[in-house]
């Protein structure tokens, strides 16, 4: 076994289960993401893979069962207080304010994570410890080209870098992306490929997505849902040459 895998995880799920009724949409979810992954969640359209990411960032509760990040029980806290304990999520439609600069963005992102959004009120030139990190954000991911550009005369693929340099501002250990290719033009996906790449191994990276060239390109890691359950995790070698994951997918390709 790979020592990494006994170290304990960053991020856990314990028995997790959400009905609406009679519907169960997930049923009895053990889940880790160990410290430093880089992690793929898949499984066919209608498999729970979107509600399992709203109940580990609490836009769900669960009906049963746990959530912990960083050996604490996080179950009954908002998604505010999960954020500030070190978990960020990009979204499947990204959230930005379209009509701002890609610097506004992250400016006001930062700001909200030191509790200073309101002093945004003033102008930006004295706020230096927001504007210092957010262009050092944007250094980092090769955005400084664009950083005046509002969002909305930003390429589709730029704007999908942004969300993840706003997930960034907020220091996460753990980060939850949720098809961050989604939408993305196939010449513009290398770019999030690489920056995902490219991330600390500080930040472990939990990825839900649709482009399998993506995930086994990626992913060390790879756990499949069907039907709100659990079907099988290994590596993307494992998983790839699993009957039981073909059969899920109703044939279509999973050769990385």
């Amino acid at each position: 076994m790979n020592p990494a895998l006994m170290d304990p995880p960053v991020l856990e799920t314990r028995g997790l289960n959400k009905a609406f009724g009679a519907l169960e949409v997930a049923r009895d979810i053990n889940f880790t993401l160990q410290r430093g992954a880089r992690h793929a969640l898949i499984g066919p359209n209608g498999a729970g893979k979107t509600t399992l990411i709203n109940l580990i960032t609490g836009v769900l509760q669960p009906t049963s069962g746990t959530i912990w990040l960083e050996g604490g029980d996080v179950t009954a806290l908002s998604q505010t207080e999960r954020t500030r304990s070190g978990l960020a999520r990009t979204f499947q439609i990204n959230q930005l304010f379209r009509g701002l600069s890609v610097f506004d963005n992250v400016c006001l992102a930062v700001a909200e994570r030191c509790g200073a959004g309101n002093s945004l009120l003033r102008p930006l030139g004295r706020q230096r410890h927001i504007t210092d990190e957010a262009i050092e954000l944007l250094d980092t991911l090769q955005l400084t080209d664009v950083a005046r550009v509002p969002i909305n005369e930003l390429a589709y693929g730029r704007q999908r870098l942004v969300e993840i340099v706003i997930a960034l501002a907020q220091r996460p250990q753990v980060l939850l992306l949720d098809e961050p290719a989604a939408g993305v033009p196939s010449s513009e996906s290398q770019l999030i490929l690489d920056v995902i790449d490219a991330l600390s191994e500080d930040i472990s990276v939990l990825i839900i997505e649709h482009d399998m060239e993506l995930v086994f390109r990626l992913a060390k890691r790879i756990t499949v849902l069907v039907s709100g359950t659990i079907l099988t995790e290994g590596t993307p070698q494992e998983v790839s040459t699993d009957p039981r994951v073909r059969t899920a997918y109703l044939g279509s390709t999973l050769d990385g």
